[in-house]
């Protein structure tokens, strides 16, 4: 066993927080975006200053499939906890280079090149937690309920947003616009640097999972392959592909009604900034709470039928949503809008990341989950926003609406040809 209950919970607990703040970090950027564009791309319209935002937020993901796949084997060769250390020191670094970068006025074309930077040590950070914390959380938890903890991850993730729109909400209530966009943007990067801190001293203190120290041998006591790019493409290339493939439509539908919906909450539908920030608020704290009650349905009935509700359901009401949010003007209205897409989300959200830990043996687990989820998350969720917006200044914005549908669509193919990994996983229980 993975530790007694009570230490499991404890380790689940402890690399869930550390999750939460890694998120936050990532996403103080995009809950901001509105109010520091300006300050490093200063030229243009708001949509085409957004539109640099959005860029330099897309290149963050292009080191998460190297982040996945230097610490993918970091925490194969050295263990999970070894593996979230790491990721979360990256992250702080990362977050008080952008709460103390000067801007575009006082040093030039200097200002989004050290941003870039910045968010490329970030991504670097996130390519490595998604791994690590999603094979940690699936291999601390139990087998009967191993959906349930491991949605935590995405609780956390979600929670790490809602902690930044929150900090958004009382910023604003407690600073004018112009305080904002001068300085008041930098706080919530400065505290996330802050928390990444103690969250380093918590992770430093976890338990180890059994399943890493059991995978260091096979079961003839020889010495098990070191996980390697090669190796996982070479011996596992079915499962990566898999991981690619089921991974796309889930993301870009994620990012498209989380991080980007604020955005098109007030550059499309008209909403202010402090309105778009509250109808997100709240319905993203619904769609945390969903994510443990799917989890804990899908140790009942398996993980397929939930991914597999989740492709019908995007398939057939992702443009319907999106056309009908353009026009709303009440917020009541959009808050629902939101939500209904959020549920749909949830089938693949809550269980995603046990999904692929199931489908790949512990000496290349964290390897075989971060890098084909980050290669796809890079294609498709973190060119997201960009997609968007470029297609909005183009004058084909719902062009966007048809690429949403399309990609879960894929998905939806994978989901419905591979098999339940709740009914044949490959985390050993111990």
């Amino acid at each position: 066993m993975s530790g007694a209950p009570a230490g499991r919970l404890k380790s689940i607990l402890g690399g869930s927080a550390g999750n939460l703040v890694e998120w936050f970090d990532w996403y103080v950027y995009s809950a901001f975006g509105l109010y520091f564009a300006p300050v490093f791309f200063p030229r243009g319209s708001p949509t085409a200053q957004l539109l640099s935002t959005a860029a330099v937020f897309a290149v963050g993901f292009i080191m998460r499939p190297i982040g996945a796949w230097i610490m993918g084997i970091y925490a194969d060769r050295h263990g999970r906890k070894a593996g979230l250390t790491v990721s979360v020191t990256l992250m702080c670094a990362g977050s008080f280079l952008i709460a103390i970068c000067p801007g575009f006025a006082s040093i030039g074309w200097v200002a989004p090149a050290l941003l870039v930077t910045a968010r490329l040590m970030q991504g670097l950070s996130v390519g490595g937690e998604y791994g690590a914390s999603a094979v940690y959380l699936s291999e601390m938890a139990g087998k009967s309920r191993r959906g349930f903890f491991s949605s935590f991850q995405y609780v956390t993730l979600i929670a790490g947003q809602l902690l930044a729109l929150g900090v958004l909400l009382l910023l604003q209530a407690v600073l004018s616009e112009a305080q904002l966009e001068s300085w008041g943007w930098r706080v919530p990067f400065a505290l996330g640097g802050l928390l990444a801190i103690i969250v380093f001293r918590i992770r430093r203190g976890l338990m180890e999972t059994q399943s890493f120290q059991n995978a260091k041998k096979d079961n003839h006591g020889n010495e098990q392959k070191k996980s390697s790019g090669m190796l996982l493409f070479r011996e596992h290339p079915r499962e990566a592909i898999t991981v690619m493939l089921l991974t796309a439509g889930g993301t870009l539908a994620f990012y498209a009604y989380t991080t980007y919906m604020q955005k098109f909450l007030v550059n499309t539908s008209g909403f202010s900034r402090e309105t778009a920030t509250v109808v997100m608020t709240a319905a993203l704290a619904l769609y945390a709470v969903m994510q443990p009650a799917a989890g804990a349905l899908s140790d009942r009935i398996g993980r397929k039928p939930l991914m597999v509700g989740f492709g019908v359901l995007g398939l057939v009401s992702t443009v319907p949503i999106f056309t009908t949010l353009e026009t709303v003007t009440n917020p009541y209205a959009a808050w629902a809008l939101v939500t209904a897409a959020l549920v749909i989300v949830t089938g693949y959200t809550a269980i995603n990341a046990v999904v692929k830990a199931e489908l790949f043996p512990a000496h290349i687990r964290a390897l075989g989950v971060a890098l084909p989820y980050a290669l796809a998350n890079t294609m498709f969720g973190g060119t997201a926003e960009y997609v968007a917006l470029w297609l909005k200044n183009e004058g084909m914005e719902r062009g966007f609406y048809w690429y949403v549908t399309a990609l879960i669509g894929v998905s939806l193919i994978v989901y419905l040809r591979m098999r339940d990994t709740g009914r044949n996983s490959q985390i050993i229980e111990d």
